[in-house]
């Protein structure tokens, strides 16, 4: 079943159940879908787009919690991690820090870097390797710490 089909499912799903938070999320997504599909390049939704779309949405959701920590809408902070976890259920399951240092570690030895003025080298390796697997800002820190070692 391609992820378009899954989100119209599971949107039919979440208004017969009455889930109005999971409705309200599905939407967004089904509203990314609908705006890729009428982008103009006649571009079928791949699995590699389908996943951009996904951590596109988590990422607002995790920089709308970090205003929201700021701000202290403990109300409205509850209401986006609730919504990350369900666009997260959409995403491959997230490799462990200790996964991601390994994978670094061999990227480094691959590319010879030797310091942190090397880290824009490995970084663009690393996000396409671990694009969808890690979090960005994990992968950073990692880095970062490994090439600073």
């Amino acid at each position: 079943m391609n992820f378009e089909q899954l989100i119209n499912d599971d949107l039919k799903e979440a208004m017969k159940s009455g889930d109005k938070l999971k409705l309200e999320t599905l939407r967004s997504l089904r509203a990314s879908v609908i705006e890729f599909n009428k982008n103009g390049t006649g571009k079928e939704l791949a699995e590699e787009d389908a996943q951009k779309i996904l951590l596109q949405a988590a990422k607002k959701r995790k920089d709308a919690i970090d205003m929201y920590k700021q701000a202290g809408r403990q109300d409205l902070l509850e209401k986006e991690e609730a919504e990350l976890a369900i666009i997260a259920s959409y995403l491959p399951e997230q490799l462990t820090e200790d996964q991601v240092m390994d994978i670094l570690k061999g990227l480094i030895a691959q590319v010879g870097a030797e310091g942190p003025k090397d880290m824009g080298k490995v970084m663009g390796l690393a996000m396409k390797e671990l694009r969808g697997k890690a979090d960005g800002t994990l992968v950073q820190q990692c880095l970062k710490s490994l090439l600073q070692a």
